[in-house]
C-alpha cells in the first residue's frame, strides 16, 4: 500500500507486475494520486514525517526504496484502489494514502483480515477490526515498547537470529493470529479511530 511511498521508486514495482491490465492499473492510481496532491497545493516531500527524519530517512525516494524492498520479491498478482476487493490471491498492491491511520482503514475496506506492521521506532498504532501484529527493527525498541510490540527483527542486526527465522516467526504468528490461537501482543486496549480517505492532501 501506501502510493506516496513508493512513489519515486515504481518502476521496481511495475517490472514486478503480472500482466499489463494491472500494470496499466498501477500507473493510472500513480497518475491519480499525484494529481489529487497537486491539486490540494501538497509535495509528496512532505512525507517522510518528522518522525521518519528523526529515526534516519533523509528524502522520500529513500523511504520509497526501503518500503518496496519490504515488499519482497514474489511478482504482483493484482493492483486495487483504496476500499476495492481484490479477486486475486498472491501480492496485491492496494493503492492507499501513507497516513498509517487512512491505509488500516482502506485496508480493511478492501478485505484485511491481519495487518503486519513494521516499524522503527514505535508506534502505538492499532486496528479494533482486525489485529496488528507489530515486528520492530531494534531490539531496544522491543524493550521499551514490551506491551506494543509482538516480533523482534532487530535480533537479525545483532546475530542473534536470521532473516529466514525470524520470517518463519512472522508467518507462524499470521497463521496464530488469523486462526484465534495467539492474541497479538497490544493488550492496553488502544484503538485508533476509523479514518476514510477524504479530499484533504494527504502525503
Amino acid at each position: 500500500s501506501e502510493v506516496t511511498e513508493v512513489r519515486d521508486g515504481v518502476p521496481f514495482i511495475a517490472q514486478r507486475v503480472l500482466d499489463k491490465p494491472n500494470c496499466d492499473k498501477l500507473a493510472k492510481e500513480m497518475s491519480w494520486y499525484d494529481n489529487y496532491l497537486q491539486a490540494g497545493g501538497v509535495d509528496r516531500s512532505a512525507n517522510p514525517s518528522p518522525g521518519n527524519k528523526a529515526g534516519g530517512l533523509s528524502t522520500i525516494v529513500e523511504k520509497s526504496m526501503g518500503s518496496i524492498a519490504k515488499s519482497g520479491a514474489a511478482p504482483v498478482s493484482q493492483v486495487v484502489s483504496a476500499g476495492e476487493i481484490p479477486s486475486r490471491h498472491g501480492l496485491i498492491f492496494n493503492a492507499t494514502p501513507a497516513s498509517d491511520f487512512v491505509c488500516g482503514t482502506m485496508q480493511l475496506a478492501s478485505g484485511m483480515g491481519v495487518q503486519v506492521f513494521m516499524t522503527g521506532r514505535g508506534t502505538p498504532y492499532n486496528l479494533e477490526a482486525a489485529p496488528v501484529i507489530k515486528v520492530c527493527s531494534r531490539t531496544d525498541l522491543k524493550d521499551f515498547w514490551k506491551g506494543l510490540i509482538d516480533i523482534n527483527a532487530g535480533s537479525i542486526a545483532t546475530g542473534e537470529k536470521t532473516v529466514q527465522e525470524v520470517g518463519t516467526e512472522i508467518f507462524n504468528m499470521i497463521i496464530d493470529t488469523a486462526s484465534g490461537k495467539k492474541p497479538v501482543a497490544e493488550d492496553l486496549g488502544l484503538f485508533n479511530d476509523i479514518c476514510i480517505f477524504n479530499p484533504a492532501p494527504i502525503t
